[in-house]
Formats: structure tokens, sequence, C-alpha cells
């Protein structure tokens, strides 16, 4: 487990705050090349006295404390791992007081503690794409992010996001030949109502209607699960017939409705339902 501190925050926009993490976790955390790395952040009581715990910090240090004092874990993606400056860089959706980490990062003060495990991450741009599908929510935009920046400057494709609104739109990176397509839902996405959720979320059109290129894409879409999961990867596996190999990073951050800890009890059981 690594242990940083909070060097600086940014609000983004409305809905988005950026969290910058220094101090000494450099000394033991080692950046992946991977453009949806992510990492488990670890948010411990600030009164709990974690020297006193079992070295070296790992998750079962806590194991002994009453499950009341136990940390609560979150999995972000890393924005962006700066080894030369020693920072680390990750953006929050806050959804007002809801969740964890969103209610963190809005109230983060320079030098509060934070812990971390990872990173980990399994998906980068490949050059031997013709082109490329990207894809997702407000969750998935630091990953979205982070993979324009890194494809080929004559790469071609889309890139669609989907947000509350125009506020909510930032800056990205892209390559010309990469149409960057902002999607409105009109509100926050625990907020909206089901017709413009879930089976209904206007990330799924927007996909679906756009003009499939000719060769051979590589695809990466992540977001609320049952948008993703339910929706777009079977368009793209089974209507567009697209091989693991190509869409291999195709799944669900998040799921409405669900805390992350009840989102892993619901992925374990479409796992177990998709095996039988």
């Amino acid at each position: 487990m690594h242990t940083f501190e909070v060097v600086r925050t940014e609000q983004l926009t409305p809905h988005l705050v950026r969290v910058v993490l220094g101090g000494k976790g450099f000394d033991t955390f080692t950046p992946n090349d991977y453009t949806d790395a992510y990492v488990k952040l670890v948010f411990v009581a600030d009164d709990l006295d974690v020297g006193a715990l079992e070295q070296p910090l790992t998750l079962d240090s806590f194991n002994a404390l009453p499950p009341q004092k136990r940390p609560t874990v979150r999995t972000y993606t890393v924005r962006r791992a700066d080894a030369e400056r020693r920072e680390i860089t990750v953006d929050f959706v806050v959804h007002g007081e809801h969740g964890v980490a969103g209610p963190w990062a809005a109230s983060a003060v320079t030098g509060q503690r934070i812990f971390l495990m990872g990173p980990s991450g399994a998906y980068a741009p490949d050059s031997a794409a013709d082109w490329h599908l990207i894809a997702g929510d407000e969750a998935a935009l630091p990953a979205i992010s982070a993979a324009l920046e890194a494809l080929p400057g004559n790469a071609i494709g889309y890139a669609f996001i989907e947000v509350a609104g125009p506020e909510d739109e930032i800056e990205l990176a892209a390559p010309s030949g990469v149409q960057v397509r902002w999607v409105y839902r009109g509100g926050r996405a625990d907020l909206v109502p089901e017709d413009s959720a879930g089976d209904h979320a206007p990330l799924i059109s927007a996909v679906k209607e756009a003009m499939w290129l000719p060769g051979q894409v590589q695809v990466f879409i992540h977001g609320e699960a049952q948008a993703v999961m339910h929706n777009l990867r079977p368009y793209v596996r089974k209507e567009r017939g697209v091989e693991a190999k190509w869409a291999a990073s195709i799944s669900g951050y998040w799921r409405r409705g669900r805390t992350e800890e009840t989102f892993r009890e619901w992925k374990r059981e479409l796992a177990q339902t998709e095996s039988n």
C-alpha cells in the first residue's frame, strides 16, 4: 500500500474534481504504460494510527480492527502519472455528498494523506488497428482522455462521451481524424429518470447510430454497467462481430443504484451466469 498526500486540487467542471497526489508515494509506486491504469484508493480514518498496524501496510493490516474502523476501498483511473515530478493525478466525479471518494475529493486539502494500491490496467491503443471506437461516461473520462493523448497522430475513429450537459465538457487532445462527440443526458447520472439511463442511456444510441468504419476496429467502452454490458457490448461483439482481441476492454465501471461493494457482487453474479 503506497502512502501519498494531497498536493493540490482543481475544480474542472461542476461534477469533476482533479486531485494531484505527491509526497513519498513514488518511493514504492511504479507507473505502468496502460492508458486505463487504475488504482485502489484506500480511505483510512484520519484518527487511525497506521504506524501501529502490521507493516508493510496492506488491507490485511486492518483485519484486527472492528468492521466500522476498517478502510473503504474505491477504484479510480490514474489520469496521469508523472515520475519526474513524483505526482499522480486522479479525477473524481462528484455528486454532492453521495458516495465516499467524491466528497473526499471535494473537501481534500493540501497535505491530507491517502493510501492507494496498484497500479493495474489492461488497455492501450494498438497501432495495428485501422480505427478506434472509444466511448464512456464521466467515470471513463480520465481513461478516455489518456487514450486519446496516446493515439498516433494519424489515428481515425470516434470518441463518444456521455455527460450531464455542456458545462461538463473538458478540453481533450485528440488526433484530427478522431471525432469527439459529447452526448448529453440532461442531468446527473444518479438522478436522471429511467428513460435517460440504463437501457435508455443516450450513449447507446450515439454509438449505434455512428457510421461503422471499414477495417479493423479497436474498442474501448466503459461506463454505467447496464448501458455498457447489456447494450453496447452485445452490439460490438455480436452485431458487429468484433473479435475479443479487439474488444477486450468493454466493461462497466459502476452500476446505477449500487455502491462499489454491491457492484462487485453484481459483477460476480453476471460472470457466473455467463459461464453457465
